[in-house]
């Protein structure tokens, strides 16, 4: 059995008199993948920046590799051999990989000169044991998404990691750069590197880690291998419930001779949109699937307005329209929940009620002067209603939770009285709790008879939701399956590379 790397041992932290860890024990055996998972406010995220440095507890003992370590600062964490891989990125991309490898920490020559040969050198050994192609000399912004996210593992493991924390870390990532990232997790594993995976992507879990724990409330739930735990097991443990019957499909009464509340014939946009045609009806929910590069998201992109369109039409409520902006599309009623809601659907520095109201001022105005009232009344009555957890709606939104940055989103269509919604992976990187709230308030939304189009990489949710299924592929949709005729998600695999 391999040796335990790391022991925190009955970690206490608490915020202005609220317990967040209450004497949490945490053990990670050198060289194996630890999964730590647990719903908003478990404590995962504290727990990790007290492991950093970024935190100091306020009681407990952290010991690496059976030494006693004190880690006041990141500095410290990073002497002690901990390093971390945020969801979101601190690459320049201005920078080549070796100078983002190297940042703040070039190599010198004798004259005090920042040694540019010795900089490449040391990254293509890096790169090299990784099993990388990139070149040192390569910009950032000229690299794909993964390459990005392995510069960050590659600027990690410059400075002698042994325990490295990713967080998220395949949240932007396609299927094949997945499994590139997969590959290098297996390879770092082999060569003695120990990880703690933080991902709210259950398949992922069992696909890559050794051992899962689960935190809930600041608390120890269960550490087990995952080889003795089922899903369904773990989704209980993180709930604290039986929440498995929320990704069960209910068979929705059928759309009947009711005319579409949206229609897309032929539509043509850009490289990825070359013909799609479908018809959404109100009090539907239409799923859309394929393979990154399909013309998923970029469908919706042009629905909306923010893509132009070259060729095809688009109807709403019968009537053609020509969308040249979001504004004209949310004129007639239709909204887009973005894929990227940090930087396309919210804007981060302004509060909850602010996002909320942000597509609706022209309702809550009169003579251009907004009704602060009124604004307020629809803004509690949606926190309440989609069970937003925030302790005020004048509080910054990039405090909350993704799951309530999320319902935040969604908010400000209710609000708007949008019939249309398009849903572009609309439970990406939230917590499984969230999921299923999203989930819940997307069928009650669909039960109210708004027309809803979902496109998600998260099979499991997708077909949690949707009373009907498109496939795309290349840029055409290829094929339409009823909910009811699919028995798993296989079927839709299958489908989608073109089998069924």
């Amino acid at each position: 059995m391999a040796n335990t790397i790391l022991r925190m041992k009955e970690i206490e932290k608490g915020f202005n008199g609220n317990t967040v860890l209450d004497k949490v024990n945490f053990n990670v055996k050198a060289g194996e993948v630890h999964a730590l998972m647990g719903g908003n406010g478990a404590g995962k995220s504290t727990l990790m920046k007290i492991l950093t440095g970024v935190y100091q507890l306020d009681h407990g003992t952290i010991e690496i590799e059976d030494s006693k370590v004190n880690l006041e600062n990141t500095r410290d964490a990073q002497q002690a051999g901990v390093s971390m891989i945020f969801q979101e990125f601190s690459l320049i991309p201005k920078l080549t990989v070796a100078q983002n490898i190297f940042l703040h920490r070039e190599p010198r020559t004798s004259l005090g000169m920042i040694d540019d040969k010795k900089m490449v050198k040391d990254s293509q050994r890096i790169l090299d044991d990784m099993g990388l192609s990139i070149s040192p000399k390569d910009l950032v912004e000229n690299l794909s998404v993964g390459y990005w996210q392995m510069t960050e593992i590659a600027k990690a493991l410059s400075i002698n990691t042994k325990i490295l924390i990713m967080d998220e870390p395949t949240s932007t990532l396609t299927k094949t750069e997945t499994e590139v990232l997969f590959s290098l997790i297996h390879k770092l594993k082999q060569s003695g590197i120990t990880i703690i995976y933080i991902s709210h992507r259950m398949d992922e879990i069992f696909q890559v880690c050794d051992r899962i724990t689960v935190l809930r409330n600041g608390t120890n739930v269960i550490t087990t291998p995952c080889s003795e735990i089922t899903m369904e097991e773990l989704i209980d443990h993180i709930i604290g419930g039986n929440m498995v019957k929320s990704f069960e499909w209910v068979e929705r009464p059928k759309i009947e001779d009711r005319k579409p509340l949206l229609e897309v014939k032929n539509l043509q946009s850009g490289s990825h949109v070359k013909n799609v045609s479908f018809s959404l009806h109100g009090g539907e929910i239409l799923g859309l699937a394929g393979l990154m590069g399909s013309g998923r998201s970029e469908t919706v992109r042009a629905i909306f307005g923010v893509d132009p369109v070259s060729g095809g039409e688009v109807n709403v409520r019968g009537e053609r329209v020509s969308f040249s902006s979001p504004k004209e599309a949310i004129q007639k009623g239709v909204g887009l929940v973005p894929e990227d809601r940090r930087s396309q659907g919210l804007v981060l520095g302004h509060s909850v009620r602010e996002n909320m109201i942000l597509s609706s001022l022209d309702k809550l105005s009169k003579n251009n002067v907004l009704q602060n009232q009124q604004a307020n009344k629809k803004v509690e009555e949606l926190v309440k209603k989609l069970n937003v957890k925030t302790d005020s709606t004048q509080k910054k939104i990039s405090l909350l939770s993704g799951g309530n940055q999320q319902k935040v989103v969604l908010a400000k269509w209710l609000l708007n009285e949008t019939e249309i919604l398009l849903l572009d992976e609309p439970t990406s990187g939230v917590d499984i709790g969230a999921k299923i709230e999203i989930i819940e308030i997307i069928r009650e939304l669909a039960d109210a008879g708004k027309a809803i189009l979902v496109v998600s990489s998260e099979m499991t949710e997708l077909l949690a939701m949707s009373d009907r299924v498109l496939i795309m592929k290349d840029g055409e949709v290829t094929n339409s399956i009823e909910r009811k005729d699919i028995k798993g998600e296989e079927d839709v695999e299958r489908a989608i590379q073109g089998e069924g």
